[in-house]
């Protein structure tokens, strides 16, 4: 390796793009295992999605070929001071989807009954006594609601840090301000060129979020991916009122209170994103349904203040499920298309992705990720 960190050419076990929660994740599981790895950032460390989603820690409302990561990942979340040093700031709750009709409410047995047969168990439909044990402050039309206990929430700048931390002292280099010039392979080497350095290496990883779609196409996939920029608002404090993370069956609504009474709305409701230039607009209109969702279920909090919104930017596939698997290129993995739900899945998917650089087979199923899914569906 040169001796200037900063400048010149290197070379890598594997060279990962993209500085986000899944980018690190992978970053710190191979470096754990003894792997030269390096980093590279276009902006810096957990800059978009990673450092600026709702922090959800959840196994609830899972795509079913999602469950098995999710119920891994949840596991790992329960240990992840050992993982990467820092609690993350994890709290472990409950979440729940509240039901205002009794039809949203047989659609959530119905899914329950789905995911028993596959063996699964957390999911469980509690009815309206029980949801107001649980919830006093929820208005009496919450008429029950699914639930699963041991599911919560996490910082995610804090824990994308963590990541990154821990990647840098198990050996990880990372390079933040480091956008992709261009990347070709020679021969069974890969070569990643930024303003600042060349690294070169034998496998490298898509982790590239919202960018991923475009940086596959130069690696050779052709990945349909789509930006947009799901939207938050942070009140301002309040007395305590709720300890669960809350959703609702039939809307869009992602509602949790911080230990400084702050509360935290919102739900997947889209703004505008613009990722050739780093900026999102947030769309009013979407602002008003998750917030009045909010109020419908805790009617107290109408008229509540709202310190701040913001948006970040997240990529997601026709599926809404993630790209995780081997690109066609040789030493090409691919992780990226969370679809704005892939912060819970990245302790797992980070060592899942460490397996296929390595050439490994994981011990999971990852063929409901396979980037080459959209292409084998558009052959005749």
């Amino acid at each position: 390796m040169p001796a200037d960190r900063h400048t010149g050419r290197r070379t890598a076990d594997v060279v990962i793009i993209g500085g986000g929660i899944h980018g690190c994740s992978a970053a710190l599981h191979l470096a754990a295992r003894g792997h030269a790895v390096t980093v590279l950032e276009k902006d810096s460390i957990g800059r978009h999605a990673s450092g600026a989603n709702a922090g959800g820690v959840r196994r609830l409302g899972r795509a079913t070929a999602e469950v098995p990561l999710s119920v891994r990942a949840a596991a790992m979340w329960r240990e992840i001071e050992a993982l990467v040093h820092d609690d993350c700031g994890y709290r472990e709750s409950r979440y729940l989807k509240i039901g205002f009709t009794e039809d949203e409410l047989e659609s959530a047995q119905r899914r329950v009954r789905i995911l028993q047969q596959q063996g699964f168990s957390h999911e469980k439909v509690i009815d309206r006594a029980t949801l107001h044990d649980l919830l006093p402050a929820a208005a009496p039309g919450c008429l029950g609601a699914l639930h699963v206990a041991g599911d919560g929430y996490a910082q995610p700048y804090r824990t994308v840090q963590a990541f990154r931390r821990r990647a840098e002292a198990l050996g990880a280099r990372i390079e933040e301000g480091s956008p992709v010039q261009d990347i070709a392979q020679h021969g069974r080497t890969w070569r990643v060129t930024t303003p600042r350095m060349t690294v070169e290496a034998p496998a490298v990883v898509n982790a590239a979020g919202a960018w991923g779609g475009e940086l596959a196409a130069k690696l050779g996939d052709r990945i349909p991916l789509t930006a947009h920029a799901p939207m938050l608002a942070i009140t301002t404090r309040m007395a305590p009122f709720v300890e669960a993370v809350v959703g609702l069956l039939g809307d869009a609504l992602s509602l949790k209170q911080f230990e400084n009474g702050t509360v935290l709305i919102g739900g997947g409701v889209r703004g505008i994103a613009e990722p050739a230039t780093n900026t999102t607009h947030l769309d009013v209109v979407g602002l008003r349904r998750f917030l009045t969702a909010a109020t419908r279920v805790f009617p107290h909090l109408k008229g509540m203040q709202i310190n701040r919104f913001w948006a970040g930017i997240e990529g997601y596939t026709p599926d809404d499920l993630p790209v995780i698997g081997h690109g066609g290129a040789e030493g090409v993995v691919h992780s990226f298309g969370y679809s704005a739900h892939g912060f819970q899945l990245a302790p797992a998917a980070g060592a899942l992705v460490a397996d296929l650089a390595e050439g490994r087979s994981p011990d999971l199923d990852l063929i409901p990720f396979a980037p080459d899914r959209f292409a084998r569906a558009e052959s005749p």
